[in-house]
């Protein structure tokens, strides 16, 4: 297991080499000035010209991306060119409210997905089986953001039980905070939802019929026992790679539904450092995206060991 770890923890550091140099190029692509948004449309050339300067924008491409990495290996992502301020300290201050939402978002698909799931698998072609089937592809459907603003529309303009955004830290308003989050919760997650579903209810359908669940059946254990402990204990290895998948979703969507509901997170920062051509910001972002990204996977890689004890990586 030792190895195996250190050989993964190696090879993100190429990883996020790919990840920051086509980031850099694609942001460079966008048409637009940093110093010139900054100054203002008012600003003379050499206002401009001298601001780049003392920005080491005016160096060539390369020279830019070289700097930035080596220092980004030693812990410094920059400075803002917007909120001037590191870049560390912007994105660690909006870390736990993107945290927050897609921890909950990723909760609300496994309590959802699972019991209807495992349901649809052990009741197979019955009402309930085809409404999870019908569920699943319409979550699937429906992009997140769509169902936000469908959220929205219904739940805050029509009926006004939520509100259409912002958002209240737990610790000043805790039934505030929840209020805020159910909508967001629902726009994130529900994608997440349907896939579980399906994963699940065609995990459970394969393991039961294995053999090793018609001889339980055949000892005249109780169904409720064959299901939990015999086949969902090896139904889970798919659901479980899946729910780390949907980590680079849940973060990817977080962008979009945040700026959506009005979320002051990581996403909102993105998109407006995206906007204003911040790109300490924008690449500080993404490195941090790549990197939780590919840690829960490692995670989800180790956790195959607690669910079969016979997967040894060191052997591979």
């Amino acid at each position: 297991m030792s190895q195996y770890l250190i050989r993964r923890i190696i090879f993100i550091i190429p990883v996020a080499l790919i990840v920051c140099l086509m980031t850099f190029m694609i942001i460079h692509l966008i048409p637009g000035d940093p110093a010139r948004v900054l100054l203002g449309e008012d600003a003379t050339p050499q206002t401009v010209a001298a601001l780049n300067k003392q920005l080491g924008l005016d160096q060539p491409l390369p020279t830019q991306f070289g700097l930035w990495f080596w220092q980004a290996l030693h812990g410094n992502l920059g400075d803002s060119i917007q909120l001037q301020q590191p870049v560390i300290q912007a994105i660690v201050q909006r870390v736990p409210v993107t945290a927050e939402l897609g921890l909950v978002s990723l909760l609300y698909s496994l309590a959802i997905a699972v019991p209807l799931g495992i349901y649809a698998a052990t009741h197979r072609n019955t009402w309930i089986d085809w409404l999870v089937n019908v569920l699943s592809l319409l979550g699937t459907a429906i992009p997140g953001f769509v169902l936000g603003l469908l959220l929205i529309l219904f739940f805050a303009v029509f009926i006004r039980i939520f509100p259409p955004g912002g958002y209240v830290p737990f610790s000043d308003d805790p039934l505030g905070n929840i209020r805020d989050l159910i909508l967001p919760v629902i726009a994130l997650g529900t994608g997440a939802v349907a896939g579980n579903m399906r994963q699940i209810r065609a995990s459970m359908i394969e393991a039961l019929g294995q053999d090793y669940v018609r001889t339980a059946r055949a000892k005249g254990l109780p169904n409720r026992k064959v299901y939990y402990v015999h086949a969902l204990r090896n139904a889970v290895l798919p659901v479980v790679t899946i729910v780390g998948l949907q980590v680079g979703s849940i973060i990817a969507g977080a962008f979009i539904i945040e700026t959506i509901f009005l979320w002051p997170g990581v996403g909102q920062l993105a998109v407006n450092s995206i906007l204003s051509k911040d790109y300490p910001v924008v690449q500080g972002v993404v490195l941090m995206a790549a990197l939780s990204y590919m840690i829960a996977n490692l995670l989800v890689d180790v956790s195959y060991v607690l669910f079969d004890p016979r997967i040894r990586f060191d052997k591979a």
